[in-house]
């Protein structure tokens, strides 16, 4: 075969494989588009499926059993307990839920009538549309297709947290059969590599838990404990808004402040001020206390990078996006710094306050 023949044919081949590649990767981006929140889903499945794993963990040091007996075990105290804490709060908690829903509105009209004093105010004010328009644009159609929405909804949101449960059950009880399996999609070579990351993973979303169910649980308390000191009515309801908000960072707070703040409007402009800088007192102690502690075993975060994550995943897929935004950052965060930055880029000095665990977590699985 001629030289010039035998080029022809080499970038021939060339092109037919970067067209394939091109075709690949864009298939790939589709079916990410497509199922990410299939991905979520299963992502926070893997979430539980840590947190689970790691109380069996606990309670094998005290009793001896299989990893997936006691993995049920734990499951089965968590809903028992679960079941004793609704029972014993629930009736509280519904009657403060619905004084709450009432509430709301007039705590939100006098909040209104106060700042329509000032001329900044006023304007903000003129831009939202009052009750009777509100009211006007409601028929019987669109009460339909927003209540077939709901009920659709929620039947879905059950089918997922159903789901999500049992797949987290499945993969706390064997998971070294499912990093197995996913470990050996990869080249022979690459193995032992991406077994290192995988503990890695699984160490810094471990302490990621411990440190966000530590936080969620003293904002909650605090919480409770501030507004029952300052008289607001429905303290216990929300300080448990504000301990389950906190587990989105960054936005959870200020979506948990505002029906406090506003609510504190009904006695007085001065006592939702006090509201106001309880939640940031609150935020100052968590931010200074409890998160330091717990970052020394975690990736460290940007914060601007993390916000502008939530953003997107939240604009993505909505509130699961939002909710699920920080660990999945931390796991990407792993995985830059230790396939592209170590390996790739060859860069194996990385400090440790910027792998966080996964310095520790890849000197163990060395060992």
């Amino acid at each position: 075969m001629e030289p010039a023949a035998r080029d022809e044919k080499t970038f021939a081949g060339r092109v037919l494989v970067t067209v394939g590649i091109v075709f690949l990767t864009a298939l790939l981006v589709l079916l990410v588009y497509y199922t990410f929140d299939v991905i979520l889903l299963i992502f926070a499945a893997v979430l539980l499926a840590i947190f689970l794993h790691g109380l069996a963990g606990v309670l094998g040091r005290v009793v001896k059993l299989g990893e997936g007996a006691r993995v049920m075990i734990v499951a089965g105290l968590l809903v028992a307990i679960l079941a004793v804490a609704v029972t014993l709060l629930a009736p509280s908690v519904a009657e403060q839920a619905q004084h709450l829903r009432t509430e709301l509105p007039r705590s939100a009209q006098a909040a209104g009538e106060y700042i329509s004093r000032y001329g900044w105010g006023r304007a903000i004010i003129d831009q939202l549309p009052s009750v009777d328009e509100l009211m006007q644009n409601i028929n019987a159609s669109t009460l339909l297709t927003v209540g077939g929405g709901f009920f659709t909804s929620t039947l879905g949101a059950l089918g997922n947290f159903f789901i999500t449960i049992l797949l987290a059950i499945y993969f706390a009880s064997e998971p070294r059969f499912y990093a197995s399996g996913f470990t050996k999609l990869f080249a022979l070579k690459h193995r032992e590599r991406v077994g290192e990351v995988l503990a890695t993973v699984g160490e810094t979303l471990s302490w990621w838990l411990v440190g966000k169910a530590g936080s969620m649980l003293f904002i909650g308390l605090l919480t409770w404990v501030g507004l029952s000191i300052l008289g607001v009515p429905l303290a216990l309801t929300l300080g448990l808004i504000a301990g389950l908000l906190s587990f989105i960072p960054n936005f959870g707070p200020i979506l948990s402040a505002v029906p406090a703040i506003l609510l504190a409007f009904i006695a007085s402009p001065m006592k939702a001020v006090y509201v106001a800088g309880l939640f940031i007192v609150v935020q100052l102690i968590e931010s200074n206390v409890v998160t330091p502690l717990i970052e020394r075993k975690t990736v460290e975060l940007p914060p601007g990078l993390t916000i502008i994550f939530q953003l997107g995943l939240a604009v993505l897929v909505g509130g699961l996006g939002l909710v699920l935004a920080t660990p999945l950052l931390a796991v990407i965060m792993v995985i830059v710094q230790m396939i592209y930055i170590q390996d790739i880029l060859g860069d194996r000095d990385v400090d440790t306050n910027e792998t966080g665990v996964g310095q520790d977590a890849a000197t163990e699985a060395n060992a």
